[in-house]
């Protein structure tokens, strides 16, 4: 039988070795990987990864993208739900660790994100927080619950993941000051962070500036990658909280700024949710 692409459909001649099907597999639950991401997981060179990618780039199978890979016919950057789907073991360790940090009382202002996301709600068992966002989701998450105020930014609403962005939402979060500003990340490199979107990348700056602890959430698999736009270098953050250490680059990068890396194992929260 033909070997078929991740939609089920058939390939063309190539024949799909025992390392083709692991990355559709990957893809498969994951939505996209970063090359460097695959070359670790699969244990081989980041050129080795090129060549595996490159005939299901051409069969049309999977789509090249910022250095990383994708499912064909997902390109750009996938629904907010999906995306929620993506790592989310290691998300939920990057809440749980960040969430632990916070304690009741306390303001916190988050952007948009499937990692501030997960924090929303880790953070449902706290009480009388303040919390200020731009996000629908976190709003929704936290409002009305034991005790919390929470401050919606307006704007024009993204289809995609319900948050606002614009000189409105930006103006409003300049009048907050909080104890803990949080951002996700699309993307990590030696030189800092980076997204892919103008207003999610002005926005992301914004809060951070608003906060007397400034943190960056971001999962392993953005580190390596180049983003569109640039939202600050590590001196701009207080720690950068992620689930796996980063190349040695990136950490000497931190190191030399003065951030913070704070690693939180994804394994470790899986054992405590099983408990």
């Amino acid at each position: 039988m033909p070997p078929k692409r991740a939609d089920g459909s058939v390939m063309s001649t190539m024949v799909l070795s025992k390392r083709h099907a692991e990355i559709l597999r990957m893809l498969r639950e994951e939505g996209t990987v970063s090359i460097s991401d695959l070359a670790t997981r699969l244990g081989v060179s980041l050129e080795t990864v090129r060549r595996d990618v490159k005939p299901l780039s051409d069969d049309g199978s999977v789509v090249r993208m910022h250095g990383a890979v994708g499912l064909a016919g997902l390109g750009g950057e996938a629904p907010f739900e999906r995306r929620m789907r993506e790592n989310a073991a290691a998300k939920r360790a990057i809440a749980r660790h960040v969430a632990a940090t916070i304690a009741d009382g306390e303001s916190i202002m988050l952007d948009t994100g499937t990692t501030t996301s997960f924090l929303a709600r880790e953070l449902l068992g706290h009480r009388r927080l303040t919390v200020v966002t731009n996000s629908s989701d976190i709003a929704r998450t936290l409002a009305t619950v034991n005790g919390n105020k929470v401050y919606m930014a307006g704007g024009e609403l993204r289809s995609d993941s319900g948050a606002a962005f614009g000189v409105s939402a930006i103006e409003f979060i300049s009048r907050f000051s909080v104890d803990h500003a949080v951002i996700s990340v699309g993307a990590v490199d030696a030189e800092g962070l980076m997204d892919y979107d103008l207003e999610e990348s002005e926005f992301a700056r914004t809060v951070l500036a608003r906060g007397s602890r400034r943190l960056a959430v971001t999962d392993h698999s953005k580190f390596g990658r180049r983003g569109l736009v640039r939202i600050c270098t590590f001196d701009a953050v207080s720690a950068l909280v992620t689930d796996l250490l980063p190349p040695a680059d990136i950490a000497d990068a931190l190191a030399a700024s003065g951030a913070l890396l704070d690693v939180a194992r994804a394994d470790v929260a899986d054992a405590v949710e099983r408990s």
